[in-house]
């Protein structure tokens, strides 16, 4: 890729014009400044923007995609590598660092020589100082959330307060829980909220013990800033929250009452974001108790497992993981189903509309910008057609309808409501003109914006003779070949590349080349430019004139807030229950509305289920499986087959189908039955991760530990490949363990994908000496088939009840196309290993006797025998009083269960191997 693409038209940059002395001046301010190696600082020039050192070469190359946009600042000694950011390259990167990524910080400097101070600085959960330039041109769906975090210990037991704040929609949260050592509740909590910041106080960076909550942090992605403990304070809270806080000041302190080291955590934030400092917070924030149990847990884990994209709508966080009412949900996503009419004049209507939180807090900020009136006008328009849209349903669900939306647009759509407000800018403002992207106040008002008007009208009428004159003087037509724009340039006229060199033989020194770019030529003439000046210190005076109007529209205009904010909220959830319409039936199989059930009843039952991802790309033929998840049959269920069989992509699209089942969504079924889980837990695939220092093995055993401590019986628990980081026996150990302690202690339904094929022992009936009940395990397995003329392996998809006792490894190397030589050499030493043979059907595998084309690997019943054992060996061990007993008595008493326990190996093969 050529990095001069990245590059201006041309491939210029602005260039950084300073001399010898100036330069010098800067440099030396620049080296004072404190050391930040996530802070980018960009330096205002006016015309332009300069990076410099370390930050001039990360735009270089993340930007610019060449090194060849640095320049060297100064004598080549003591100099300064610098790069210069045009206006437009600025929003790029302003845009980048603080909506996109959570690894840095962009700082804000004006000044000039050696004297400059900062003015602006952002975070991801802090862009408040930016709004204007992220807003500038594009609604940004993004809304960061910022949470604050204080730890502490209380009678041994870990608790940690958490406050958040949402800057975008003025929201305020407190939650205080106890915690394990992994901090799932916090990792919870963080992918819910959709965190982009978290504050710590500064003695938790520096604590060994809570070097986990850094882990969690960062497995969010969610940039982590230390603050001082002293900020981490609750004096005159409540009296702050007062002045900020929508409504009377008494249900705010009965809240903050229920709380006492989230109040630490939300004093913090309210003294990062500058709440009390922008007076138009006042009255316009939200408080409340943020509740765990509320929502569907997911940890980092389980949404990289299920491929969870992050909501980019406020509602789609909230509604997200929420599971206290799919009934309601999916009643309304059966509505829009059977309701095609319904769907498409909701979907049509909806994709017009704005974005309403936006350009309520832009009217909230009273400045006198009329755009954000007029498109809360445009809206209103939108939000009539919705009702009425709503009205006209009358089926099975038109009451639930009515009361969930209907009732309240009707009433805020009222001549008393909004009613007001659209009357106000009919007066108010000259809408005629916002078709040429000016919002100008109506002229009616004044004598002089009417005699400004006919003024402006008169320059508009000449600019648009001399746009008919010069096209006819260039031959070109007018509008399709010769447009006249109106932009930062001032009235232009461009023409195509092509027109371009057809006329350039005609242009004379009367007309002037601004620019040329891919999209055309723009030029002028001196004509025009004197009738665009003119149109211009008009306008300017015109806008001069309204002020003191513009200002009292956006005030009176600013007390409907409220008013809009509500009606966001329920187009937000009608857009997201439209949309899980339109994904029920645009599939190319339908989706199926599941049945819900209590978590203390029911099963999980998905009949035909398919991936909902998998599904949907082109030339996939995907064969759908049933999950059959029942309590004390099938409620924890070891699935065996062969590599690249689909085990991994069987328990996720389980996952992913109950998910989508507790957030109001059909799913990719036949049929299913869903009991209600409060959390999905997933340990699918892991990777080295270098710069933590953290193994893939490492990384498997904090997986699991997390799901270990956090899971109930309540929760899913979705497990693949567990143990495969390290050496055999160490890894079939502890997956033993982990499924002992799964189906024992947390009897949560969990789907265990697995090459360890002994652990199939767990799901057979063992004698009176088996320590783990077999109830509720069920072996299943992908199947397979293998030729038996070719011995070619063929991949049936098909997950089946019984047990698989081979990998297919070898033959999966052969898919790889791996050299002839060292297969055959592989199969040779898996042939002295384990008396290697291949079975002609997988699907036949469960009529055989588990282990009985594994010769050289123990039968399940020797190790199911021998493990209990061995675990009764070790519970007499443990029960000896050793500390009363003499050494010889100690020792006679040891040799005796030894002599014991190599009398009962003495017919156990597995048992034999340890002693």
């Amino acid at each position: 890729m050529d990095g001069e693409d990245f590059l201006p038209e041309g491939g210029k940059l602005p260039e950084l014009k300073l001399d010898a002395r100036q330069a010098q001046g800067f440099i030396s301010f620049f080296k004072k400044l404190p050391q930040d190696l996530r802070a980018v600082r960009l330096f205002d020039r006016r015309d332009y923007y300069t990076a410099h050192g370390e930050n001039a070469t990360f735009i270089a190359r993340t930007f610019y995609h060449t090194m060849s946009a640095l320049r060297q600042l100064g004598s080549n000694s003591e100099g300064l590598s610098s790069v210069s950011v045009s206006k437009a390259m600025f929003e790029t990167i302003t845009r980048n660092l603080l909506l996109e990524r959570t690894d840095r910080t962009l700082e804000l400097y004006e000044g000039s020589g050696s004297s400059w101070r900062l003015t602006k600085s952002g975070t991801p959960g802090n862009i408040g100082s930016f709004e204007d330039i992220l807003f500038a041109n594009n609604d940004m769906q993004d809304s960061p959330v910022t949470i604050a975090l204080f730890p502490m210990i209380r009678e041994g037991q870990l608790y940690v307060g958490l406050s958040f704040v949402d800057l975008t929609n003025r929201k305020l949260g407190l939650a205080e829980f106890p915690e394990d050592s992994r901090f799932t509740n916090v990792e919870s909590a963080l992918v819910s909220l959709g965190c982009k910041e978290c504050l710590l106080p500064a003695d938790c960076e520096k604590s060994i013990d809570l070097k986990p909550l850094q882990d969690a942090i960062s497995n969010c992605n969610a940039l982590l800033t230390v603050r001082k403990k002293a900020e981490f304070k609750s004096r005159d809270l409540v009296q702050d929250l007062g002045r900020i806080i929508r409504g009377p000041v008494e249900p705010v302190r009965d809240l903050v009452s229920q709380f006492d080291y989230a109040l630490g955590a939300l004093g913090a934030l309210v003294s990062y974001a500058e709440l009390l400092a922008d007076d138009t917070n006042y009255g316009n924030y939200t408080i409340e108790k943020y509740n765990l149990d509320r929502y569907m847990r997911l940890d980092s884990a389980a949404v990289r497992a299920l491929n969870i994209a992050e909501a980019k709508t406020d509602v789609n966080k909230n509604i997200q993981f929420v599971w206290f009412d799919e009934q309601n949900l999916l009643d309304m996503v059966q509505a829009f189903v059977e309701d095609p009419e319904l769907r498409q004049g909701l979907r049509q209507q909806l994709k017009r509309m704005p974005d309403i939180d936006r350009l309520t807090r832009a009217l909230q900020k009273k400045t006198s910008n009329l755009q954000p009136v007029v498109k809360l006008y445009q809206s209103c328009i939108g939000i009539s057609y919705i009702k009425n849209v709503l009205q006209q349903y009358d089926s099975n669900f038109s009451a639930l309808i009515r009361t969930k939306f209907l009732n309240s647009l009707e009433e805020w759509l009222t001549k008393d409501r909004l009613g007001k407000f659209v009357t106000l800018v009919e007066t108010a403002i000259d809408l005629d003109q916002i078709e040429n992207g000016e919002y100008m106040i109506s002229p009616q008002y004044s004598s002089d914006l009417a005699v400004l008007r006919d003024e402006l009208s008169e320059v508009e009428n000449h600019i648009n003779n001399l746009h008919k004159h010069t096209a006819a003087d260039l031959d070109l037509t007018v509008d399709k070949q010769l447009k006249l724009e109106k932009g930062p340039l001032g009235h232009v006229f461009r023409i195509s590349k092509k027109d371009e060199q057809k006329v350039r033989k005609k242009f004379t020194s009367n007309y002037i080349i601004i620019e040329t770019r891919k999209d055309g030529v723009k030029f002028t003439s001196s004509k025009l430019k004197k009738l665009g000046d003119q149109y211009q210190a008009l306008f300017a005076e015109y806008t001069s004139c309204q002020k003191k109007v513009a200002d009292d529209v956006v005030i009176i205009s600013a007390t409907f807030s409220e008013v809009f904010e509500n009606i966001a909220a329920i187009l937000s959830e009608l857009d997201v229950l439209q949309s899980f319409a339109d994904l029920a039936t645009s599939c190319p199989v339908p989706y199926v509305r599941p049945e819900i059930t209590t978590s203390e009843e029911g099963d999980i039952i998905l009949q035909g289920s398919r991936h909902p991802c998998l599904e949907a790309q082109d030339g996939v033929n995907f064969i759908p499986n049933d999950c059959t998840l029942v309590r004390g049959k099938s409620w924890f269920q070891i699935i065996t087959g062969p590599n690249m069989g689909g085990k991994s992509t069987f328990i996720r699209q389980v996952g992913v189908n109950v998910l989508m089942a507790q957030v109001g969504s059909f799913i990719p079924c036949d049929q299913a039955s869903i009991s209600v889980r409060d959390c999905i837990f997933a340990r699918v695939g892991a990777g080295d991760c270098q710069l933590r220092g953290v193994s893939t093995f490492m990384q498997e055993m904090l997986e699991t530990a997390s799901i270990l401590k956090g899971a109930s019986n309540k929760s899913l628990i979705i497990i693949d490949e567990l143990g495969r980081g390290t050496s055999t026996y160490d890894g079939f150990g502890l997956a033993w363990a982990i499924c002992e302690h799964l189906v024992e202690v947390t009897r949560a339904p969990t789907l265990f994908a697995t090459h360890f094929h002994e652990l199939t022992a767990l799901g057979h009936n063992g004698d009176e000496h088996q320590h783990v009940s077999n109830s509720g395990i069920a072996n299943y397995h992908v199947g397979a088939h293998i030729d038996p003329s070719s011995r070619k392996l063929t991949m049936l998809y098909k997950v089946e009840p019984g047990a698989c006792d081979q990998s297919f490894g070898i033959h999966v190397a052969e898919f790889a196309n791996f050299p002839e030589a060292v297969v055959a050499l592989a199969k040779s030493k898996a042939e002295e290993l384990e008396d290697f043979s291949t079975a002609p059907n997988l699907a036949d595998d469960s009529k055989n006797e588990i282990g009985s084309k594994r010769k050289g690997v123990f039968s399940p019943d020797d190790v199911t025998r021998g493990a209990a054992r061995a675990r009764l060996f070790l519970e007499e061990f443990a029960a000896l009083p050793l500390d009363e007993m003499d050494g010889s008595k100690a020792a006679q008493t040891v040799a005796n269960l030894k002599s014991d326990l190599e009398k009962d190996a003495a017919d156990n093969p597995w048992l034999q191997q340890f002693l």
